[in-house]
C-alpha cells in the first residue's frame, strides 16, 4: 500500500492510477475523490478520514501535495469509476447506480451495458429520493460489489458513509456527474485540455455557473496550503 499522506488534515492516498484500481478490488467500503471544495466544507473531515481510499480529483489537490512536498498526480473520478466498472464487468460482480436525474441514470445503464455487454447492473436509483431507509433496504437485498452514488458532495458522501455499514461486502465509490457524462448529457473535455490539467476551465466556460464553485474556492484552498507549509504555527 502507497503511503498516506494528510493536506490540511485530510487524509489523500498516494496512489498512481492502476495502484488506485487494484488496491479498490481488493477492499470493501468507501472511495472518496477528493477535491478542494469538499476540503473546504469541515462537516467532510471525519467521513474523508473514515473512508478506506481517498484520491485526489481535482488540480487543485494535486497542486497543494506539491507545495508540500508530494509528487503525487491527479486521478480524474469519472475515470476511475468508469474503470472499476470494466473490472466489475470483467469479473462478473454486480453495480448499483444511485443518484442524477431519471432520464441520466437510466441513459448512462442503458449506455455503460452497452459497452460492456457482461455488465450485471443490479440496481437503479434516481438522486431525487427522500426515504433513504428505502433504498438502504434495497441495497441490502441485493447486495451489490460495486455502488456508485452520484448525488453530489457532500449529500453522497454523507449517504455512502451511511450505507457502508449496511453493506460490509461492498464497495461505494461517489462519482458526482460521472453518469451525467455516462448518458452522453455532458460532454468531456478535450483530451488535450486533460493532459494539460485544464479540463476545469474547459468546464467552466462551457457551463459558466460553475464560475461561483470554482472561485474563491481554489484561490483560498491554494493560500490555506501555502500558510499551513511556510507560515510557523501561531504566526
Amino acid at each position: 500500500m502507497a503511503n498516506r499522506v494528510q493536506l490540511l488534515g485530510y487524509n489523500i492516498d498516494t496512489f498512481d492510477f492502476e495502484s488506485a484500481v487494484d488496491y479498490a478490488k481488493s477492499i470493501s467500503g468507501q472511495v472518496v475523490t477528493i477535491n478542494p471544495e469538499m476540503m473546504s466544507n469541515p462537516d467532510m473531515k471525519d467521513i474523508v478520514n473514515s473512508a478506506e481510499l481517498v484520491v485526489p480529483d481535482g488540480i487543485g489537490v494535486q497542486l497543494g501535495l506539491m507545495i508540500c512536498g508530494y509528487k503525487v498526480k491527479r486521478i480524474a473520478g469519472v475515470e476511475f469509476a468508469h474503470r472499476m466498472v470494466m473490472e466489475a464487468a470483467k469479473d462478473g460482480q454486480s453495480v448499483a447506480l444511485i443518484g442524477a436525474k431519471p432520464e441520466v441514470v437510466g441513459k448512462a445503464s442503458e449506455n455503460l451495458k452497452k459497452e460492456f455487454p457482461n455488465l450485471y447492473i443490479t440496481y437503479v436509483q434516481d438522486g431525487y429520493f427522500t426515504d433513504t431507509e428505502r433504498v438502504l433496504n434495497e441495497l441490502k437485498i441485493r447486495q451489490p460489489r460495486l455502488v456508485l452514488c452520484a448525488l453530489g458532495s457532500p449529500k453522497q458522501d454523507m449517504f455512502i458513509a451511511e450505507a457502508k455499514k449496511y453493506l460490509p461486502n461492498s464497495l461505494f465509490i461517489g462519482v458526482g456527474g460521472s453518469f451525467d457524462v455516462w448518458s452522453g448529457y455532458v460532454k468531456r473535455a478535450p483530451e488535450i485540455y486533460r493532459k494539460l490539467c485544464l479540463e476545469w476551465l474547459y468546464r467552466t466556460v462551457k457551463e459558466p455557473q460553475r464560475f461561483k464553485r470554482i472561485f474563491p474556492t481554489l484561490p483560498l484552498f491554494v493560500l490555506r496550503v501555502l500558510k499551513e507549509r511556510f507560515v510557523p504555527r501561531g504566526v
